[in-house]
């Protein structure tokens, strides 16, 4: 189980919003969100770099199970874990940019190092 806030969201909702955040995230590069999804998406998407980097089949279809394009899971086998092969985590960075107009919720730009 990812991480330990709850995100106001029933379990279920909250590991498909997670399942989709990672997958959009691990697409693009950048994401911006706020400050605690951040915090939750970020071991996430490093894990699955990592499991990238492992480069088998049993891990790919760990990540296959857990993202829900199987095109970001090609991506971060063939371009991503390469990327980042010499580097042993922190493959992500969270750079908060102020709150948010209308509920002043605090804003992050999540992205890869």
């Amino acid at each position: 189980m990812p991480g330990t806030r709850k995100l106001g969201k029933p379990t279920d909702q909250r590991m498909a919003m997670l399942r989709q955040q990672v997958t959009d995230f691990l697409d693009t590069g950048r994401m911006e969100t706020t400050v605690t999804r951040a915090k939750e998406i970020a071991p996430v998407a490093e894990k699955m770099i990592t499991l990238g980097k492992k480069n088998t089949l049993a891990s790919r279809r760990q990540a296959l199970s857990f993202m829900t394009r199987e095109d970001v899971v090609t991506k971060v086998f063939k371009e991503l874990a390469p990327k980042y092969a010499e580097r042993n985590g922190g493959y992500t960075r969270i750079t908060k940019t102020g709150p948010r107009r209308g509920d002043a919720a605090e804003m992050a730009v999540i992205e890869l190092v």
